[in-house]
């Protein structure tokens, strides 16, 4: 009997068809940076200091700029870096029922004034663009509430992952997929019209359950229309078109200066792709999957009608060739090599996440031109893909893997006791780190569907992966929260945290050209399967050999 693999040869591997489907289904990629490191541009925390009812008479009547009065009525700090204006105190005086004349009260900035915190909201400097921290008031003491925008995403990435996977299981890719963009349309626009702040997480949930299931939904609709020898390729490049994505989103930040206008535009893509629903069909090894066999012949006859292929009479017996062993949990870690391979896979998807994210948002905190770094940093994605597509074949997958951790922690660690005067090649290190971090994400995804074997191979990404979404709740913090300490600490623990990741992957074994496991016996005696092969082709020859002679014998 045919199964789905030999009939595809002969439909076309990659034609006409399955180019109109995987350019249709790579657009899905671009908006989801927007969604996934957005945060940098919607909640921006600008310059703010404690706003004061009473300043503005005492304004009018000294005659002072903008500038001069904050100079006097905002208290300074003496910090490493020189002194600045506090952000999250006031001089807790009446400045209009003071006697200080306004040449006193100029000279007044630095003698002895009781201090008190903000008591009626802040002041920002918003540069012409307005944020939800802005809108909210998310700073001082409410600064940490500004990650749970980020975290609570993160949330929706863990939760929806898992369960859009089950439901494209169950009734299907292409439903999942539009069910997941019809989600993705109507959540994005409620962040965008959030009443206030709780509605704002509630509504940032449940749109980041949608949008990585529905993602990954049509990753694996791409890899399973392809012929065999174009998968890696075309995950790479659909990899490659979220890159597209990161360099489009400051161009679109910089028109857009309002986080809910800017928020409507990267939602709106997802209402385009619902019209996929006439244009991308059901996946054929999906409704094989499901013993509708009657439907898959007929997308398949279509795809060689397409492609301009004939096909054979073999395509009445295609049939499902997939395992049918129950998979559960406790198979990713009972045997001593899976096990080994879950946790190190783990922790590779954890750090990628982590140090993906925080090195994006950095950019937030760093006070230069946010659309130009977020720019620059952007393009060196792109040599990633370049890089994986010219070494794994070549090198293997081990090394490279594990060189793009390291060379991301060695990135880190130098960038943060790098001079802040030196600031372009403490940018170009930086990059590095960037480019580096990229290649161990997007090879984390494939090595991953290398190392277990087919009956537990869904589920052993699935619940890998689920570390990215634990990573990307961190991240926020991570990064935030010890910038506050010292802006060069979470660079330190990002490069802590890449280099145990590049020594894990070292313990793993190489793929490359190795058939992918059928067993779990094929993990835990690789050799052992490997001498059994060796001996099955000398027998193989001999028995050839033996026939060879007895027939010569026939013949003399």
């Amino acid at each position: 009997m045919a199964t789905f693999d030999d009939i595809l040869e002969e439909a076309g591997s990659f034609g006409k068809f399955q180019k109109r489907i995987f350019g249709l289904l790579c657009l899905v990629s671009i908006p989801f940076p927007g969604i996934y490191v957005g945060i940098v541009f919607q909640g921006f925390t600008p310059d703010h200091w404690c706003h004061d009812p009473g300043v503005k008479p005492l304004q009018e009547r000294c005659d002072w700029t903008p500038r001069e009065l904050r100079m006097v009525t905002v208290p300074l700090l003496n910090t490493s870096t020189g002194t600045v204006h506090s952000q999250c105190e006031k001089y807790e005086v009446d400045w209009n029922a003071t006697a200080l004349t306004c040449d006193d009260l100029g000279d007044n900035q630095h003698t002895v004034l009781p201090i008190t915190v903000c008591k009626d909201g802040w002041e920002y400097d918003y540069e012409g663009r307005e944020s939800f921290v802005t809108e909210f008031d998310l700073v001082c003491t409410d600064a940490w509430l500004a990650d749970m925008f980020q975290a609570t995403l993160s949330v929706g990435f863990l939760i929806g992952s898992i369960a859009t996977g089950y439901l494209a299981d169950r009734f299907g890719r292409k439903m999942s997929f539009l069910m997941s963009c019809l989600l993705n349309g109507i959540t994005g626009i409620l962040v965008a019209i959030s009443p206030n702040y709780i509605a704002l997480l509630v509504f940032r949930t449940l749109y980041g359950f949608g949008v990585k299931g529905g993602w990954m939904v049509a990753y694996v609709l791409i890899t399973e229309v392809v012929g065999v020898e174009y998968r890696r390729t075309a995950g790479v490049v659909f990899q490659m078109f979220f890159s597209l994505g990161i360099l489009l989103l400051p161009l679109v930040a910089y028109l857009i200066s309002s986080w809910r206008w800017l928020q409507v535009a990267i939602t709106v893509p997802y209402f385009f792709f619902l019209s996929y629903f006439w244009f991308v069909p059901e996946s054929p090894r999906w409704l094989l999957s499901q013993r509708n066999s009657s439907r898959a012949v007929e997308i398949t006859k279509a795809i060689a009608k397409e492609n301009k292929k004939t096909l054979s009479k073999n395509i009445e017996t295609l049939k499902d060739d997939s395992e049918s062993i129950a998979a559960s949990f406790m198979d990713l870690i009972r045997t001593p090599n899976i096990r080994k391979h879950t946790l190190i896979l783990s922790f590779n998807w954890f750090t990628s996440a982590v140090v993906y994210q925080g090195l994006v948002m950095r950019l937030g905190i760093l006070g230069g031109n946010v659309y130009v770094d977020f720019l620059i940093s952007g393009i060196v994605e792109f040599p990633a893909a370049i890089l994986i597509l010219c070494t794994i074949d070549r090198i293997g997958r081990r090394l490279p893997f594990a060189t793009a951790n390291i060379v991301s922690g060695a990135a880190c660690l130098i960038a943060a006791f790098i001079p802040e005067n030196m600031f372009w090649f403490k940018t170009a290190v930086a990059c590095i780190g960037r480019l580096g971090i990229t290649l161990a994400f997007e090879m984390v995804v494939f090595v991953n569907t290398e190392l277990y074997p087919t009956f537990i191979r869904n589920l052993g990404v699935s619940v890998c992966s689920t570390l990215c979404d634990v990573g990307g709740i961190v991240a926020p913090f991570l990064l935030y929260r010890l910038a506050v300490i010292w802006l060069e600490l979470p660079l330190i623990i990002f490069g802590a945290l890449a280099f145990v990741a590049g020594a894990l992957v070292l313990l793993l074994p190489e793929t490359r050209g190795v058939p992918l496991p059928e067993t779990i016996d094929d993990i835990e005696h690789p050799n052992r399967n490997k001498e059994d092969t060796v001996k099955s082709h000398q027998m193989e020859t001999l028995l050839h050999s033996d026939v060879a002679t007895n027939k010569e014998s026939v013949t003399v």
